[in-house]
C-alpha cells in the first residue's frame, strides 16, 4: 500500500453526536475509500466521559480506534474497560499508574499506523510533560512505523502550535481536539506533518460547545454551578481527512470535513445508536 486515507472525527458529544457518527462514518468510508477511522469519544456520554457500552457501539459504526482527553475518567466504569480495550486511548502523559495506554500501533492493509493521544497542560489538569512524553514514545514507535497520528487534546492554541513545531517531520499529523470549535488553519509543513489547531466536535452546534445554552449562560452570568445537559439542534459531524505516504509517513493532503446531520433525513436507513 503506497498511501493511507485516514479520517479523524472530532469529539463526539452526547447522543446527537453518537447518532450522527452512527450514520455518517460508514457513508464516508464508502464515498471516500477510507482505510482507517479515528474518533475522539471523551464526551460521548452526555458530554462527560464514555461508558463501555457506548465505546463498544461506536466501534461498530466503522471506527477503528478511539481517543479521549480530560473527561475520560468521568464514568468510573470505564477504568476496567480501558485495561481491556487497547484501541480506546487515554492521554499518554497521565502519571504512571493510570489505567490504559496513550499509544496503539495497528495494521491496515499491510501497513502499520500508530495513533498517539496526549493532553496539554495550559489551563488543564496537571499531567506529565506532553513534549517529553511524545519524544519518549516516538523513539519506540519509529522502530515499527513512520505513520504517526497525534490527537493533542489541549486548550491553548499556542501549546498546540508549539507541539506541532516540536514534532515537525517526526509525525504524520497533529490533530487538535478539546475546544469543540473547528479552526480553519489546516496545513502541511515542508517536512510533511499535517496540522489543524482544532478539528471541532460532532454534535449539536446550536449550543455552547455542545451543552444547552441556558445553564451555560447562567453559570457565566452568576458564577453559580449549573446542571448541564447536551443540546439537540443543528447537529454536525466535523473531522479531517488525511492522505499519508505509507512508507515515509509524510502527509500528502489534509481536508476539513463537515457533514450536517438531520435525523429525519436518515430515518429510512439503519440506525444502530440505541444507547
Amino acid at each position: 500500500m503506497s498511501e493511507l486515507t485516514v479520517l479523524f472525527v472530532g469529539d463526539l458529544c452526547g447522543k446527537p453526536g453518537r447518532q450522527a457518527a452512527s450514520y455518517i462514518i460508514r457513508e464516508l468510508r464508502r464515498e471516500r475509500d477510507i482505510d482507517y477511522v479515528i474518533a475522539n469519544v471523551e464526551n460521548a456520554a452526555g458530554g462527560f466521559g464514555v461508558t463501555p457500552e457506548m465505546s463498544a457501539k461506536i466501534f461498530s459504526y466503522g471506527v477503528d480506534l478511539q481517543t479521549s482527553g480530560n473527561h475520560i475518567w468521568d464514568r468510573v466504569q470505564i477504568l476496567d474497560y480501558l485495561k481491556e480495550t487497547p484501541k480506546l486511548l487515554r492521554p499518554g502523559n497521565y502519571p504512571h499508574g493510570a489505567p490504559g495506554s496513550g499509544v496503539y500501533i495497528d495494521e491496515v492493509n499491510g501497513a502499520k499506523i500508530a495513533v498517539m493521544n496526549l493532553m496539554g497542560r495550559t489551563y488543564m489538569a496537571a499531567t506529565d510533560c506532553p513534549f517529553r512524553t511524545a519524544d519518549r514514545e516516538l523513539r519506540k514507535i519509529h522502530t515499527e512505523t513512520n505513520v504517526v497520528i497525534l490527537d493533542f487534546h489541549a486548550e491553548a492554541t499556542s501549546e498546540k502550535q508549539a507541539m506541532a513545531f516540536h514534532l515537525d517531520g517526526k509525525i504524520s499529523a497533529l490533530v487538535g481536539t478539546h475546544t469543540h470549535v473547528p479552526t480553519a488553519d489546516e496545513s502541511i509543513s515542508r517536512n510533511g506533518t499535517a496540522y489543524i489547531t482544532d478539528v471541532g466536535m460532532t454534535g449539536p452546534h446550536d449550543s455552547i460547545i455542545g451543552m444547552d445554552k441556558g445553564p451555560s449562560l447562567g453559570r457565566f452570568m452568576t458564577g453559580m454551578p449549573k446542571r448541564f445537559a447536551t443540546a439537540t439542534d443543528d447537529v454536525r459531524l466535523n473531522g479531517v481527512l488525511l492522505q499519508i505516504d505509507a512508507e515515509t509517513g509524510k502527509a500528502l493532503t489534509i481536508e476539513r470535513i463537515r457533514k450536517d446531520f438531520d435525523l429525519g433525513e436518515y430515518q429510512s436507513g439503519t440506525n444502530d445508536e440505541e444507547v
